[in-house]
Order: structure tokens, then sequence, then C-alpha cells
């Protein structure tokens, strides 16, 4: 399996208005993972990364959510954008650090590739974008599997390279835009890292039919949404996977043949009936 390990880190965004597009694409992933979250029941739910933390699943039934980004800045931002408060900006930086919050919401200072929980302790995880800014997403990914329990679900966003935004990530417009440094990579390379964890992938969307670099601000674009998303959906922006761990429990194996017994009734009746025949005479 070819390595997704790279020496320098790429940047890594600490919102979703850092993306020209970023607002839309956030609506658009929000949408999508709320219907996923509607499928998944348990005690935890974690949303690993800046971008993961930002996304609302009012409609997850799992009330306990668990907002995992890598500094406080970024918990803060979140917390200032739920609450409509100013942010707290004396609070202090140590890793791992976890801060209860309203609304049965917890923020924990971490890092992906580390996550503080013990094993088969979280229901369901989102990961927003997160393996497109990630250095080595297999880390990431081999937590993710760590911590999930037995039929836990994980949902995975990301940027399709197969895609205009692929195309334009390699040509030179916008350089300073954070989108140039995003690994995009394909939801069949994420599906197959999934397959090899053990986890099966329930569904899949297609979302986002544009550039990325650019705000649509044409009356036509919402046409032509419709129109790729029914005739072109492999050629999207942005895909939203579900996928379930699964867990294969162990049987016993049963012999091919039956172990014919080696003592017959038979034989042993006929045996003394023939001594007793002899005893008569």
């Amino acid at each position: 399996m070819k390595t997704a390990f790279r020496a320098k880190p790429p940047r890594y965004p600490g919102s979703w208005d850092e993306f020209p597009a970023g607002d839309n694409i956030k609506r658009a992933v929000e949408t999508v993972c709320n219907d996923y979250a509607q499928r998944i029941f348990g005690y935890h739910f974690v949303k690993v990364g800046n971008l993961s933390a930002q996304i609302q699943l009012l409609e997850s039934p799992i009330h306990h959510q668990i907002n995992h980004t890598p500094d406080f800045t970024s918990s803060e931002r979140v917390k200032h954008e739920k609450r409509g408060s100013d942010p707290n900006d004396g609070a202090g930086n140590e890793p791992n650090t976890i801060r209860n919050e309203p609304r049965n919401e917890n923020f924990v200072i971490g890092q992906a590739h580390k996550l503080p929980f013990s094993e088969n302790s979280v229901d369901g995880l989102l990961l927003a974008n997160e393996l497109d800014f990630a250095q080595d997403p297999h880390e990431i990914l081999r937590e993710v599997d760590r911590v999930i329990t037995q039929d836990g679900h994980v949902i995975i966003s990301g940027f399709n390279p197969l895609s205009l935004a692929g195309v334009a990530k390699y040509l030179p417009v916008k350089r300073d835009n954070i989108l140039h440094d995003a690994r995009f990579f394909s939801s069949y390379r994420i599906k197959d890292w999934l397959h090899l964890l053990g986890f099966e992938v329930i569904e899949q969307r297609q979302i986002m039919f544009s550039t990325l670099f650019f705000q649509q601000r044409w009356e036509g674009a919402a046409k032509v949404q419709h129109y790729l998303s029914s005739y072109l959906p492999w050629c999207s922006a942005v895909y939203v996977i579900l996928a379930k761990k699964r867990v294969v429990p162990m049987t016993a194996i049963r012999p091919k043949r039956a172990i014919k017994p080696q003592f017959s009734t038979m034989g042993a009746s006929a045996r003394t009936t023939s001594q007793k025949q002899k005893g008569h005479v």
C-alpha cells in the first residue's frame, strides 16, 4: 500500500472561513453529517479537528459531543460561534485538557494522531476534511480504529481530486489559498484504508460541484449543481462517507466428517447371548 506520510506537514486550517467558499462547504457538509448522525446511537461522539468542531450535529441522538481541537484558540472560536459571546482569551494551552461546557459538550485539546480516549469507548467520530490536512492520515485512522466501539460509526468528508477543485489546485491561481495545501485523497483511497481496518462503508454522497476557489454568485449555479449531481456525481468537489466498524465473532470449527464410535452395542449383546447358549449345553 502506498504511504500517505508527508515529510512537511501541510498548513492546517483554523476555520472554514479560511476557504473562499468555506461557508457554502460547511453548510453542505453539515447537512449530510446531520443526516448520517441520526443513524448513530450510543453515549459519546467525538468531532476531531478544527473543521469538525464547527459542524453542529443538532440532529444527533448522542447528546454528549466532544470537540477535539489542537489548541485552545480553535476551541474558543467554536464556543464563540455556538454561544454568540466573546471568547475567553485568557485560557491556557495545555495538551489533552478537558473543559466542561454547557449542553453536555466538552473541549479536548490534543493531536488527532494521539486521541486521549480509552479503547472501544467512542460510539461515533466525525473527521470533516481532517485527513486532507494531516501529515500522516494513517495514524489518525489507526487511532479512530482504536477508540471506536464495536459497531461504531465514523463520518469522513474530503476533497475530491477528480473535480474542478482538484484541477484548480495545480493551477497558478490564488497561491496563498489554503486549498493548495490540501491532500485531495480520492474516496476510493479512503474506502480502501477503511476496509483494511475492518470498516464497512454504509453510504457515500457527492456534494459541491465547483472549483471551491471562488464564490458562486451567478444565478444559474443552482441549476448546474443539480444537473451535475444527477448526471456526473463522480466530479463533485466534496464527498462524505459513512462507515461502520465490523467485528467478526469467533465460531467453533465443526469437523467435516462425523466420528464413528468404536464401541458397538450390537456386538456386545450378541457375544453375551452366545455365551449363555454355551452354558446351557
